[in-house]
């Protein structure tokens, strides 16, 4: 059935799936569709000047299909990516990065290296020398799970 729709739509089908394609882009967006889509498009065009040749055959179709999607995904990707993008914020996110630096003091004291600070409105674990609590310390290292700290003098 979709055999012979497609061999009763000719070269139009090309752009039938194109057109469907960008169109679940648009509901599912992720800029990967567009390029799959574009590549259709570029078949549907071809296909419109070469159909009647005995050369363009379904394969034929196909593998130029497949290769056009794998070159404007990639020339999409490369053209389109800012991976080096400054930030105006770049600890967004990285919470426990931003923290390096701040002030607190201890509400827990520090006892075989282990204690606990409040910042802002959570609790953080820390580590560093025996302190008692109440003492005022600066967060100098985050390391993934905890904040390391150095007394204030």
């Amino acid at each position: 059935m979709i055999a012979e729709l497609i061999r009763n739509l000719g070269p139009w089908s090309w752009w039938i799936i194109g057109l469907l394609l960008l169109a679940a882009e648009l509901a599912a967006p992720g800029v990967f569709l567009v390029w799959i889509g574009l590549a259709a498009l570029i078949v549907g065009a071809i296909s419109l000047l070469v159909w009647d040749l005995a050369a363009w055959s379904w394969q034929l179709q196909l593998l130029v299909f497949a290769v056009l999607s794998v070159i404007l995904t990639l020339a999409g990707r490369r053209y389109f990516a800012r991976p080096d993008a400054d930030s105006d914020q770049p600890l967004l996110n990285r919470r426990g990065e931003s923290l390096v630096g701040r002030t607190a003091v201890l509400a827990d004291p520090i006892s075989n290296g282990r204690g606990r600070i409040r910042l802002d409105d959570t609790w953080w674990s820390v580590s560093g020398p025996d302190l008692p609590a109440g003492m005022k310390v600066r967060v100098a290292e985050w390391t993934g799970s905890e904040l390391i700290v150095e007394p204030m003098v």
